[in-house]
């Protein structure tokens, strides 16, 4: 029945210079395990639009769905809460369900505090789910909202990982390998923006989780994030023709956290480049490498595939600071990846970030002066927010009400306890509107996004590298009072079987 039909909405992110570049595979993933198991499904995709709220108060009233599925990263949660408000305002009673990585984090975060045996700022930030979602979805989603659909679904279903509640749930390199490929038809695909090297370029995901444990980055404790799941090489290829085939996209940007973790990187660089020449096209690639673990063997074979840019998070260029976010890359691993990667005709964009424990004016001007002596050809710096799930967040301690602090080999962290469901906190932003709600015993707050800001503009300068021009401006608005949503905002799955027994 039409009424079983499920509407998995994508938040906006207002954080991002530009929101119409890469749509959310996450929840294309589980829309297209719904279509394969018969479930109708349609998908609100609200990146770009400043009046989201509106577009959901219009779309509940009108659809047929009962259940409605959010995804969030954490920046997003804010505008989460409000489409559930929404939803709820329009429709009374509905079933909401929020998954994707806040849920995930917060889950992990909440697990590690219940290991020992207090209840922190986790279960906080867990209960404050609550009362905006009648189901949170920890881990895998695409078999896990077939559950979490049915009514008396619990509050919490933790599928994060082979050891979870609901391990049946989690996906294992076999289910991964057996499950559908994104539903891009699910979205307007050509109204994302993105091009790499001229070419016209959408995003794909080859692998899942990243095994390392640098202290900043959230995921740590969620086995979903932390363990590494492959796909085969035919498996990506397939998704890269089927892509290509049906929307003539040549450039694809590789999302993966690291591409060279998995030992088959050089075998599927290889398969790409065998692709191009059976289609007769040329592809331009992007993605993320991790800087110790790169070859001159790995540089090559991407050149040869395609790729004329890598991104690598170096983070810092201070020893110290190398160490305390526990890295494992040296500063001489680092500069090592920047040089394999110029010998072999790649762009390196390094992703620096600043705020970690024992941060100073000096250790920022050494991130100065390794960027000067490295030289990539684009780069980032970034205030760093601790997020659930992070070893800066969960292992922190509460030294006075709202205030926590993370140690590293001796040096401190501070940080301003944040309600995720309304603090805007981007990990990214534009030049003079960072806002900082981390410390340390040498940089305010204030002292951080100063340090920030004239690192970004003399570097800039000196390498003359320009500012990336922000898109932010370009939010699309939505007429209201029409009868229908337009194709950009709403698509729906052809499906008419339904299913949703788990």
């Amino acid at each position: 029945m039409d009424s079983q039909k499920i509407c998995i909405v994508i938040p906006p992110s207002p954080f991002l210079l530009d929101e119409r570049v890469f749509p959310f595979l996450g929840p294309l993933k589980v829309a297209a395990a719904l279509e394969a198991a018969g479930v109708p499904v349609e998908v609100l995709d609200l990146s770009g639009y400043k009046n989201f709220a509106d577009i959901v108060r219009e779309h509940a009233a009108s659809t047929t769905a009962r259940v409605f599925g959010i995804t969030a990263t954490t920046p997003q949660l804010p505008a989460a809460v409000e489409i559930a408000d929404a939803i709820r305002q329009s429709r009374g009673t509905v079933r909401t369900i929020l998954g994707g990585t806040h849920a995930t984090l917060t889950v992990a975060a909440l697990n590690y505090e219940k290991k020992q045996g207090k209840a922190g700022r986790a279960h906080r930030a867990f209960d404050r789910l609550l009362p905006y979602f009648d189901t949170i979805v920890a881990g895998d989603g695409e078999e896990t909202v077939l559950l979490a659909a049915q009514d008396g679904a619990p509050r919490l279903i933790d599928a994060d990982g082979r050891k979870s509640p609901r391990k049946d749930l989690f996906l294992d390199n076999t289910r991964l390998n057996a499950s559908a490929f994104p539903a891009r038809h699910l979205v307007d695909l050509p109204s994302y923006r993105y091009t790499i090297d001229g070419v016209s370029a959408t995003s794909l995901i080859a692998q899942l989780g990243c095994p390392f444990e640098c202290g900043f980055c959230a995921g740590r404790l969620s086995p979903m994030l932390r363990h590494i799941r492959t796909r085969t090489t035919g498996s990506i290829v397939e998704e890269l023709s089927q892509v290509h085939r049906t929307y003539g996209h040549t450039g694809f940007m590789f999302y993966d956290d690291e591409l060279n973790v998995s030992k088959t990187m050089v075998e599927l660089m290889e398969a790409i480049t065998a692709l191009q020449r059976r289609l007769g096209v040329e592809f331009r690639l992007r993605g993320f490498i991790k800087s110790e673990l790169f070859t001159q063997e790995q540089a090559e074979a991407m050149h040869r595939a395609g790729f004329r840019q890598i991104l690598v998070g170096f983070e810092s260029g201070s020893p110290r600071i190398l160490g305390n976010i526990n890295k494992k890359a040296t500063r001489e691993d680092n500069t090592h990846c920047v040089a394999l990667a110029h010998a072999a005709g790649l762009k390196v964009k390094a992703l620096m970030s600043i705020g970690h424990p024992g941060e100073s004016a000096r250790t920022v001007a050494d991130t100065r002066a390794w960027l000067l002596e490295a030289r990539p050809s684009d780069f980032d710096v970034t205030v760093i927010t601790p997020y659930p799930g992070s070893p800066y967040y969960d292992q922190a301690e509460e030294v006075a009400p709202g205030r926590w602090v993370y140690e590293a080999n001796g040096d401190r962290l501070y940080q301003q306890e944040i309600d995720y469901t309304v603090e805007t906190d981007c990990y990214k932003g534009v030049p003079g509107r960072y806002v900082s709600h981390v410390w340390t015993d040498q940089l305010s707050p204030e002292d951080l996004v100063r340090e920030r800001d004239a690192l970004e503009s003399q570097v800039r300068e000196h390498l003359g590298i320009p500012f990336n021009p922000s898109s932010s401006s370009q939010l699309y608005e939505h007429s209201m009072g029409q009868t229908s949503l337009p194709d950009r905002i709403l698509r729906s799955s052809s499906a008419t079987k339904t299913s949703l027994s788990a």
